[in-house]
């Protein structure tokens, strides 16, 4: 509990989200979905209040990046949850504590315990500090440039030549 800067009150929901199905009935999977949708929802929250001038493709790309299975499994294993995950006897023997997928779910299912234990806020401040390193990076997107004047100034700044644009009919 120290390692994610939480403590429950509802220990068994602590045990439950770090259950994958492969260990029986009561398992991650219930978390998992409320977990998923808390997470899209506090993170959209977030962009949207950080990056004001910010279209909503560019929001939806970013969260999209924050959000994915990837980048969740690798907060997972900043986290170590991976030693702390329940698995069956056949993920055990394959090797499920290291596998993205089960990673990145037991990352959403514990955001999903940790609101039904705590709430919102506490739930807030549990995604932002998790996802902290890259919301900061998010911070670095110069965002009033198009993706024209960005794709020049990566080519100049490189001595590369400007492309040759062609008006299609």
């Amino acid at each position: 509990e120290r390692a994610i800067g939480y403590t429950f009150s509802e220990r068994a929901l602590l045990s439950q989200a770090l259950s994958h199905r492969s260990v029986g009935r009561h398992n991650n999977e219930r978390l998992e979905f409320l977990g998923d949708s808390i997470l899209n929802h506090l993170v959209a929250e977030h962009l949207y209040g950080a990056f004001p001038r910010a279209r909503e493709g560019t929001l939806s790309r970013m969260r999209a990046e924050l959000v994915k299975g990837e980048t969740l499994a690798s907060v997972a294993r900043e986290l170590e949850l991976g030693e702390y995950l329940a698995l069956g006897p056949g993920e055990l023997k394959s090797g499920g504590h290291r596998r993205d997928s089960i990673l990145a779910d037991s990352l959403e299912a514990l955001a999903g315990a940790i609101l039904v234990d705590g709430g919102i806020d506490a739930c807030r401040r549990f995604v932002l500090q998790v996802l902290n390193d890259r919301l900061q990076a998010l911070q670095d997107v110069d965002l009033d440039k198009d993706p024209k004047t960005r794709l020049q100034e990566y080519l100049q700044a490189r001595g590369l030549p400007l492309p040759e644009y062609q008006l299609l009919d």
